[in-house]
C-alpha cells in the first residue's frame, strides 16, 4: 500500500473531486515540442487521479477536458484534441471496465465533431452499469453558459405555466444543470500554478477546498494527488457555521 493513502482518514475523503488539467503546452514546450505533444502525454496523470480517487473510496471525479474557450485555440490544436479524445476513450474503454469506471459528460456536448460524440456515447453506454467510481470529461464546457442555459430553461417552464416562479430553488436549478446527476464538488485541484478557477462548475464549487500545486499536469501523479487529499483532510470545513459548531466542546 502507498505509504501517502496510509496516512489518509478513508473515513473523511471528499465525494466529488474536480480537476483542472493545467500545464500541458508548457511541459511540452520544456521538451522542446509543440502544445499537442503535451497534450498526448497528459493521460497517464488521468489515470492515476482516477485511480487515487478509486482507492480512497471518493465516488465522482470531474475532469475539465476542453472548455468553451478552447474552440479559439488554433484549429491543428483543437484537431489534435479531438482525435486524442476518439483514440484515448476507445483505447480506455477496457480499463474503464475492468476498474469498474462509469464514465459521464458535462458540456455542450452537440458542438463536438460527430465522431467524438458517438464514441463518446459508446463508452458511456458500455460503462453505465458500473459503480466503482463516476469519471466525468467537462468537454466544450463553460459554467456562465450553462447557468445562461438553465436559466433559459426554467424561464421556458415558468411561460409555459409548468413552473410556479415560486417554487424555483436551488434544487430547481441544480437539476437543470450539466451536473443534474452529480453532487456538488468537495475539492477542486489545479496543476501548473495557476490559482483561477476559469469558468470550471462555479455553481457547484460555492463550498469546495480549492488546491494548487506548481506541478505541470503531464508529470502529476497518484502521490500528487494523494498529497491534495491530505491537504484537504488538514482544512476546516464550515460551509458558514464557527468552529465550535463544526467541534462542540464535549
Amino acid at each position: 500500500m502507498d505509504k501517502k493513502l496510509q496516512t489518509i482518514n478513508l473515513n473523511k475523503v471528499p465525494n466529488h473531486i474536480a480537476v483542472i488539467m493545467d500545464g500541458n503546452g508548457r511541459w511540452a514546450k520544456k521538451q522542446g515540442m509543440n502544445r499537442v505533444f503535451g497534450h498526448r502525454n497528459a493521460m497517464t496523470a488521468i489515470r492515476d487521479s482516477v485511480d487515487g480517487a478509486s482507492e480512497i473510496g471518493a465516488k465522482f471525479i470531474t475532469m475539465y477536458a476542453f472548455s468553451t474557450e478552447n474552440w479559439n485555440r488554433p484549429k491543428f490544436e483543437v484537431d489534435a484534441l479531438m482525435h486524442l479524445l476518439v483514440t484515448t476513450l476507445n483505447k480506455e474503454l477496457p480499463e474503464f471496465q475492468r476498474k469498474n469506471v462509469k464514465v459521464n459528460a458535462i458540456g455542450n456536448i452537440s458542438s463536438l465533431p460527430s465522431k467524438a460524440q458517438k464514441t463518446l456515447q459508446k463508452v458511456i453506454d458500455q460503462t453505465k452499469d458500473n459503480t466503482k467510481i463516476t469519471l466525468s470529461f467537462a468537454l466544450s464546457y463553460g459554467s456562465r453558459e450553462e447557468i445562461v442555459n438553465a436559466i433559459k430553461n426554467i424561464s421556458k417552464k415558468v411561460v409555459n405555466t409548468q413552473l410556479d416562479i415560486e417554487n424555483i430553488d436551488e434544487k430547481i436549478i441544480n437539476n437543470h444543470l450539466y451536473t443534474f446527476n452529480l453532487p456538488d464538488v468537495d475539492l477542486m485541484i489545479r496543476t501548473s500554478g495557476e490559482q483561477r478557477i476559469s469558468n470550471f462548475l462555479l455553481w457547484q464549487m460555492a463550498y469546495a477546498e480549492l488546491y494548487f500545486t506548481e506541478m505541470l499536469w503531464p508529470d502529476f501523479r497518484k502521490e500528487n494527488f494523494f498529497d491534495a487529499i491530505i491537504e484537504y483532510q488538514n482544512r476546516e470545513r464550515r460551509f458558514g457555521k464557527t468552529s465550535e459548531q463544526i467541534t462542540p466542546n464535549e
